[in-house]
């Protein structure tokens, strides 16, 4: 007898849909799988036959054949586990169910016939909605996160016998839903605020302008002076994250099997902080079997990296597409994989290797060539894609004793939030979102300049020999300037603060 049971398997961040076919006939007694296994989905044969043998149910003992369809794409996991085991069981007539045609199943078996949860959960369930699917059969600690998915009945098990009651009597069963409108907090919650940095008044200020418009920021400055912990507070003035956003952030860490068990929704926006030993798969994707780096499970949040220049040289260069894009490509002989990764990124540096150069309070240790040398390391292309260039001093000895209030991160959210609402509206129907995102065409119909400010935008390109990619990006900072302050027009105020972001390159590179 032959039986058919869907189920899904991710290719990328994205899923497909796989047929099960499983056929018993009364030929010698073999196991035969087809359809490009990987080791893990072959070793399944043991997992299920222990399963279906201690949940009660008899292994049939002859020749069994199974084909996992389409059979051209490799088939890697042990997620396939639990949909073999029920079609042997259908195809063995030990089990009969009307709702197999619209019901997806998949999970991990352990043993004794109980499912463990697999990743990729969430673009499984998405495409199962997608491809009119009506129902889904999910190991229990998976539950909440397919249930966010409306429009599928999504049906928990423990195990082998709960599956085998879902699919024979499923009015006994109640499918779970979850709304993840209720699941988004109105206020994200974090451990730490902007009110806990003393001083650095300018360089709160950008941190604001690169919330509000989504624009890259690199920090300059001597040890102690507090740039990791102001990057660390940047997430907490971004705005709440959307649903549409949301589903996003989560579907990468579901793929990538990094969802904390029963979280069914990345709530807050995420903020990585990757070591610079890291390898170059690490940071953008890749390996044998592709995976998001972590330029993709920042997305929708912010990438810090520390100590840049102590980053690998051509690790830093390969962040030149997703910083231009928001996207990451990664091409195998198989397929092409494509990742999403729109961030804002957030780099740190000090100025020299001892990292006192410039410093007011203490001397820098490196001659003139060790200082160049260091300063080197990030290259001119990298520096354009970053919009502000933030210069941070070490505080005097009366601001660090003083615990003068200064404002907290929802003072600051409020206005990035009222910022980001007018480009929202400003940019409604079109494919990006804020102001860092647009590209040549948008920057002549949204920048519209007067004579006064190109007057000084043509000083700046003299004075500091500005490429037209750092051009673009001072426009599209002063457009950002200009919504924070409430203006529709580009002002020469706007302009002169957002050439003042892009000096510091000039003054430590030139």
């Amino acid at each position: 007898m032959l039986a058919n049971i869907l189920s899904g398997a991710v290719q990328g961040i994205d899923a497909y849909t796989i047929t099960c076919e499983v056929d018993i006939s009364t030929s010698n007694p073999i196991w035969a799988m087809v359809g490009l296994p990987d080791a893990a989905v072959q070793e399944s044969r043991e997992r299920v036959r222990s399963a279906i043998r201690n949940s009660g149910f008899d292994f049939p003992q002859r020749r069994i054949t199974i084909n996992l369809a389409p059979a051209d794409t490799r088939k890697e996991g042990p997620a396939f586990d639990l949909p073999i085991a029920v079609g042997l069981l259908v195809a063995s007539e030990q089990l009969n169910s009307k709702i197999l045609k619209e019901t997806l199943v998949i999970g991990e078996l352990s043993l004794d016939g109980s499912v463990r949860p697999v990743s990729g959960i969430l673009p499984i369930a998405l495409n199962a909605r997608a491809s009119g699917i009506k129902r889904m059969i999910v190991p229990e600690a998976n539950t909440s996160e397919a249930a966010i998915v409306g429009g599928l009945d999504v049906y928990p098990v423990k195990s082998l016998n709960d599956v085998a009651q879902v699919l024979q009597l499923p009015e006994t069963r109640e499918p779970v839903s979850l709304d993840p409108e209720l699941l988004l907090p109105e206020i994200p919650p974090y451990s730490v605020d902007f009110s806990d940095v003393k001083g650095q008044l300018n360089v709160k200020r950008g941190m604001e302008i690169a919330a509000a418009g989504g624009h890259n920021l690199l920090m300059i400055g001597p040890p102690g002076s507090g740039k990791t912990m102001l990057a660390r507070r940047l997430p907490t003035i971004l705005p709440p994250l959307s649903v549409g956003e949301a589903l996003e952030t989560t579907k990468i860490y579901s793929v990538s099997g990094l969802l904390t068990q029963g979280t069914s929704l990345i709530t807050t926006r995420p903020f990585r902080s990757p070591h610079h030993t890291l390898s170059n798969a690490a940071l953008v994707g890749g390996g044998s079997v592709p995976r998001p780096g972590e330029v993709s499970l920042a997305h929708n949040g912010v990438l810090f990296l520390d100590e840049l220049p102590e980053f690998k040289r051509d690790g830093l260069e390969v962040l030149r597409q997703p910083l231009e894009d928001g996207i990451v490509t990664i091409a195998r002989v198989q397929a092409s994989f494509q990742y999403p990764a729109r961030f804002i990124l957030a780099a740190a540096m000090n100025p020299c290797t001892c990292g006192y150069y410039g410093d007011a309070y203490r001397k820098c240790t490196c001659n003139e060539s060790m200082v160049r040398k260091y300063q080197q390391k990030i290259s001119g292309p990298l520096l354009d894609r970053i919009d502000l260039h933030i210069e941070v001093q070490r505080l005097a000895e009366e601001e660090l004793v003083t615990y003068p209030p200064t404002e907290t991160s929802t003072e600051i959210r409020k206005r990035v939030i009222a910022a980001r609402n007018v480009q929202l509206s400003r940019y409604e129907g079109r494919s990006f979102y804020c102001n860092a995102q647009m590209g040549s065409r948008e920057i002549k119909e949204f920048c519209i300049l007067n004579k006064d400010v190109i007057n000084v935008l043509r000083a700046a390109i003299q004075q500091l020999s500005l490429s037209a990619r750092a051009y673009d990006r001072i426009i599209k900072v002063a457009r950002t300037l200009a919504d924070l302050g409430g203006s529709s027009d580009i002002e020469v105020g706007h302009i002169a603060e957002a050439i003042q972001y892009r000096s510091l390159d000039r003054k430590m590179w030139a």
